[in-house]
């Protein structure tokens, strides 16, 4: 594999890339296929859910938006955390960040080989499966922009879809669909009311739904590619509220909205129930067309992310060097590669022992997103206070800081108790924890024994202030 002496990656991701990459992480799977298991637990009460889980979201992307936009690195979050909180913060949030996603490729590879599977019966799953990883493998070894351009088009046709589905929604609500009887408020009051379960599912919603919007922090992660990162990320950040607004709540409004919330349709997957009821005919083909997109969205997204997390953590010594390798293109493949060969991995053993291993590996990731979250806004709470010391002109700011930054904080913590709470979620708040904890033992002692020649994270502003140097920004 060759390799040149520049350490850069190339910033060649455009504004356009950024934004529907932030948006693509936004809109997955888990929206068209897993809101019906939470709109069957709350019924029409599953908008306060998705709103209250948006708003975290919206608080922790202001705040990760503020730290990318004065010092954008292709490390993100675990680069602030490594400044901000200690090099041992930076190491376990890197690494199970990346943990997380390469879990995700086992089990997005194997729901888009089911799909092209039932379409192609003639090649077996398993190889339906290889040849996603493999395809999308290649667009992220080739260059960056390549990546960026499949991605621009998986998330272009993920919001062509959902804007299609909110106008014909809202038409027949409004009673203006052939055929198509405008429903009223019957069906979000008249099936045991707006909250039939009670106001405990719909804290317990929260915790189902707020996962479903973890990725939008992969646009500050690309930014490091970008060739004008601190517009781009500023972009991306202040669109995360209206993308939440219009794209989950909504989609999911028009479901509650047109059909009874207990309706056994609904539960299955809510998004075809209604392309049913309208009269439109194959919906069931229509979504399969929509998740496989998603689900080769996520794959592509997940390789990128994880590659390059790992890029990150070698780059600062926190990783094998070979790792931070980066080809002819500006590519670091060996990092690709890395996350492919382990993704495969996952594959066979979803394929293998579904649920025994994998089931086990996919619970250990469970609260990573909730980890990553906290982390964030202890980074921003410290880092905030660095920035304005060593008069930094923020490009973007948290609101009513520090006060909505320890609510966010507080809001998580409380996130956190709650699946320790909830059976449901017991075991992956607690398979979670036991990862973090090995990690952070890890973490702690490799800082401990580190060579002088990797040096330690710098504690003064000039660590943190932001540089012309765009891209891979370490001061070690």
């Amino acid at each position: 594999m060759s390799g040149v002496t520049d350490p850069q990656l190339q910033h060649t991701l455009k504004k356009r890339h950024l934004s529907m990459i932030a948006i693509a992480g936004v809109i997955g799977a888990g929206l068209f296929v897993g809101s019906g298991a939470a709109i069957q637990e709350t019924g029409p009460g599953v908008l306060v859910s998705y709103a209250a889980a948006g708003l975290v979201v919206v608080l922790v992307m202001r705040m990760l938006g503020e730290m990318a936009a004065a010092h954008p690195e292709t490390g993100s979050f675990s680069a602030y955390a490594d400044r901000a909180i200690g090099r041992w913060a930076g190491f376990t949030v890197g690494w199970l960040y990346a943990w997380f996603w390469i879990i995700v490729l086992g089990i997005e590879a194997t729901a888009g080989a089911v799909i092209m599977n039932r379409w192609i019966p003639g090649v077996p799953q398993w190889g339906w499966a290889l040849i996603l990883m493999v395809v999308l493998t290649l667009t992220n070894i080739v260059s960056v922009k390549s990546f960026g351009e499949f991605e621009f088009w998986f998330a272009s046709f993920k919001v062509a879809a959902i804007v299609i589905f909110l106008v014909v929604g809202v038409l027949a609500i409004c009673g203006a669909m052939p055929g198509v009887d405008a429903p009223g408020l019957t069906n979000l009051t008249g099936h045991g009311g707006f909250f039939p379960n009670g106001g405990g599912a719909v804290f317990a919603t929260i915790l189902v739904v707020v996962f479903s919007f973890f990725g939008a922090e992969i646009a500050t992660i690309a930014a490091g590619e970008s060739a004008n990162p601190t517009a781009a990320v500023s972009s991306a950040v202040k669109s995360v509220v209206w993308r939440i607004l219009v794209f989950y709540i909504g989609s999911i409004a028009i479901v509650v909205t047109l059909l009874p919330w207990d309706d056994a349709s609904v539960a299955l997957s809510p998004y075809v129930a209604v392309i049913d009821n309208l009269g439109i005919p194959a919906a069931g083909n229509i979504m399969d067309v929509i998740v496989l997109t998603s689900v080769l969205s996520c794959l592509n997204s997940g390789l990128y992310t994880a590659s390059r997390m790992l890029f990150s953590l070698s780059r600062r010594g926190d990783a094998p060097a070979s790792l931070s390798s980066i080809s002819a293109s500006g590519v670091p493949r060996r990092a690709v590669l890395i996350s492919t060969i382990v993704g495969f991995v996952t594959v066979g053993l979803n394929y293998l022992y579904p649920d025994t291993v994998f089931l086990f590996l996919v619970n250990s990731s469970g609260a990573i997103v909730l980890f990553v979250w906290l982390v964030i806004s202890v980074s921003q709470l410290r880092m905030r206070r660095r920035l304005e010391a060593s008069g930094t002109r923020l490009e973007l700011k948290m609101w009513l800081f520090p006060y909505l930054t320890w609510l966010t904080i507080v809001a998580i913590v409380g996130l956190c108790i709650g699946m320790v709470v909830l059976p449901g979620t017991r075991s992956q708040m607690f398979l979670s924890l036991g990862l973090a904890a090995g990690v952070i033992a890890v973490g702690v002692y490799l800082n401990r024994h580190r060579s002088p020649a990797h040096g330690a994270p710098a504690d003064d502003e000039s660590s943190i202030a932001p540089t012309e140097t765009v891209g891979i920004i370490d001061p070690r």
